[in-house]
Parts: C-alpha cells; structure tokens; sequence
C-alpha cells in the first residue's frame, strides 16, 4: 500500500499525497448512566464539601477518577474503608444487598449513583428468583455490575462469561430457566452466548425487555459503520471499562485492518500508522469528550484532515439525580441531572 509522510507542523498533504480521512462515530461517550453518576459526585462534593466517599471507581475511567479524586473524591474498596457516619457513593455499576446491609451496619449516609439501566436488571434478578427461575446471567465474572445483580439472588444465579462456559452449566429444573447480561457486553458475543444456551435449554426464558444498554448498542453499532471504512480504530477509554474494550473487538470483527485502546492521546504510537490513509475515532461510555479531542488534535498533528462525524443515532435520554441528593440541593423530584461539569464534559 503506498503510504504518505504526515506533513510537519500539521501543515495539510501537498497535492501529490493521498488524502488522510478521520471517521469520528456518533454516538460515542458519556451515556445518561455515567452522566449521572459523575455528576452525582460533583453535586455531592459543591453541596457536602469533601470528603465524599465512593465505593469503587464511580465509573470506568482513569481520567474521571484522577479529576474527582482532586476535587476531594475517596474512592475505597470496600465499606469497611469509610469513617462511621461518613457520606458514601455507590457506583454507577450497583452493589448487592450486603454491600447496602455493611454501610448501614456503619451508619453510612449513601447516595445510590447505580444506572438505572442496572437497576432494572437487578429488579428483574429479584423477580426471576422469587418465581423460581435459574438465572444465567451472561456476563464477565468478577466484574463490579455482574457482583452486584449476582448478589441480588444468589442461590438462583450462575454467570455465563463466554459462548463456551455454556456446556459446564447445570440448573435444578430446565424447564424454568432464564437469561439476564450484563449491561456493557459485545451485543454479537451475547448473542452467541443466548443461541448456545437455547440449544443446552430449550425452555429458557428472555428477559422482559433488552438488558444491554441503550448507549453500549448504539456505540457498537456506529464502531461497526467506522470500522467498514477505516483501516485503524482508535478507541478512547480505560482497560477495566468494559464496553471500551468490547468497541475494540467489534471494530476488528467489522472490517478495521487494526484497532488499539488507549485512555489518551499520549499512548497513541507512531507505528499504528504505516499505511493507513483512514483511522476511525470512538470512545466508551464513561470517557469524556475532553480526551476524544486530544486524540483528534494528535491526529491533526499527523497530517489527518477534519473528522467527518459517523452518525447512527441520536441520543436525549436524562437520568435524574439520586433522591437522597435531590432532597438535599431542594430539587424538585422530577429534576433531571444535566451534563457534568468541567474537564467531565459529555459528548
């Protein structure tokens, strides 16, 4: 493949080279859940004054971290880390019923920031269990939301992490058997997985209504687009976030000659591009659009031209703020949260 030389100083290719071409996907970014839960850690620090404690990383984001943890955010492990009577944030990626038990053991004034994407999945777990049902929940083991919607119900669930777990898995009675996922999967990957488990189970059971996110479809379906005209796919987000490293995968499934993870622009290496004319731009749904754009100015600095935006859908849907904090800052009940603040900004 004839390859170009990027110009110095961001100068634009002379007439004799070809074109560098940058796909930027839309939707890409912050989603309503993460939206909500950065913010809820913003209001609560202005309103509270620091320190606000969170269990876990509030979102998958290194970035997000590292500027909260500067505004005077503690993120801890575990309950047992947090000053009795101390404020404490749940993540945007739920808790278990123990975890809610242990915080109110400590007197713990909490501020539930789970989506409510999780939290349907979660009432759906509760309802499953109550009438009986096996659940197989598709998802990665270990992860944070996987914990949390196990720990709902669990005597009644087992987590399925991959197409070929399905032939370990053993239920009481495989007539009332039903699937549930994780929020943040690969929509192809579970896919598999549901098909697999349909052939071991022939009665198993949907749940009532689609449990992968919204913004994780919509950020799969748009990497699909880019990636069947880029021939590199960077995606912006951090190694545990879970629906950025799924953009990756789906990105070289769709036709990207190659695709890299990286949470800035910084970690962007020269050698991704040898003879690639095109590089698609996308980024998970708890990276800020603040690091899409230091990304878009690296690739500027190489000679890429302006990003021509790949749009597959449109977004508006607003999670309002957590009651407690609601009630707090005099809100009315129905108030919606709007965009994070600051270097947080949304897509």
């Amino acid at each position: 493949m004839e390859t170009t030389t990027a110009p110095v100083d961001g100068a634009a290719p002379t007439g004799g080279e070809r074109r560098r071409q940058v796909l930027l996907a839309a939707p890409r970014g912050y989603c309503a859940g993460v939206d909500r839960a950065v913010e809820t850690v913003e209001r609560a620090l202005e309103h509270y004054g620091a320190p606000v404690y969170v269990r876990k990383e509030i979102v998958h984001n290194k970035h997000v971290v590292e500027v909260l943890t500067q505004r005077g955010a503690v993120f801890v492990d575990e309950t047992d880390q947090v000053p009795e009577g101390a404020r404490l944030v749940f993540s945007a990626h739920g808790v278990s019923p123990a975890v809610r038990e242990a915080a109110a053991a400590r007197s713990l004034e909490t501020l539930d920031a789970t989506c409510p994407l999780v939290t349907k999945v979660h009432r759906e777990a509760v309802r499953f269990a109550r009438d009986g049902y096996s659940i197989l929940l598709v998802g990665h083991e270990g992860h944070e939301e996987v914990e949390g919607t196990a720990g709902e119900a669990p005597d009644h669930v087992t987590v399925v992490d991959s197409p070929d777990a399905v032939d370990g898995i053993t239920v009481p009675d495989p007539e009332r058997v039903v699937w549930l996922s994780q929020t943040t999967l690969s929509v192809d990957e579970t896919m598999e997985t549901v098909r697999r488990l349909r052939e071991r189970f022939p009665a198993l059971a949907d749940p009532p209504s689609d449990d992968i996110c919204y913004a994780t479809q919509n950020r799969q379906v748009a990497v699909k687009k880019v990636a069947a005209r880029a021939d590199l796919v960077i995606v912006v987000g951090s190694a545990n976030s879970s629906n950025s490293v799924r953009l990756v995968e789906v990105a070289l499934q769709n036709g990207a000659t190659s695709s890299y993870r990286v949470d800035k622009a910084s970690e962007v290496q020269d050698a991704w591009f040898e003879g690639v004319d095109v590089v698609g731009v996308t980024s998970g749904a708890s990276v800020p659009e603040i690091l899409v754009d230091d990304v878009l100015a690296d690739l500027a600095r190489r000679g890429y031209g302006e990003p021509e935006e790949v749009r597959t859908a449109q977004e508006d849907l607003v999670f309002s703020l957590p009651r407690e904090l609601r009630t707090s800052l005099g809100l009315t009940p129905t108030g919606g949260s709007g965009p994070a603040a600051g270097a947080c900004s949304t897509s």
